[in-house]
């Protein structure tokens, strides 16, 4: 059975990984490890394999990062947004009527009121 490990080393992260005799060792500063992370979350979804982190409930918040958000319709006539958020690649979403219409109304609603009181209601 294969081991795998992770353990710092100074400012550094080491993964090192262990099969019967043989052993390999990686160590790699923070940004590698970081698109090491991304990778394999990628690979893992397109294998269909959620992480572990959404399995707990919890989910992370992205900051949009494409310079623009672009909304059409695709060749059925459905509302479609694309858009780059955090470390992900661009994607586009397919929404239905009612969830396109859910959206506008829902940002229409929080952009209507004001700051302070946005700022008060938090995850609204």
């Amino acid at each position: 059975m294969a081991g795998i490990s992770v353990t710092l080393e100074g400012n550094n992260i080491q993964l090192a990984f262990q099969k019967g005799e043989q052993s390999t060792a990686v160590v790699m500063d923070p940004h590698a490890a970081r698109s090491l992370v991304r990778a394999l979350s990628q690979l893992l979804m397109a294998i269909g394999e959620s992480s572990e982190e959404g399995e707990d409930g919890t989910e992370e918040m992205l900051d949009v990062t494409s310079p623009t958000i672009d909304i059409g319709m695709d060749e059925n006539g459905m509302a479609v947004v694309a858009l780059q958020a955090g470390p992900m690649p661009p994607f586009m979403l397919r929404l239905k009527d009612d969830e396109a219409r859910h959206i506008a109304n829902s940002l229409l609603e929080i952009l209507n009121s004001p700051r302070d009181v946005r700022i008060s209601l938090g995850g609204h």
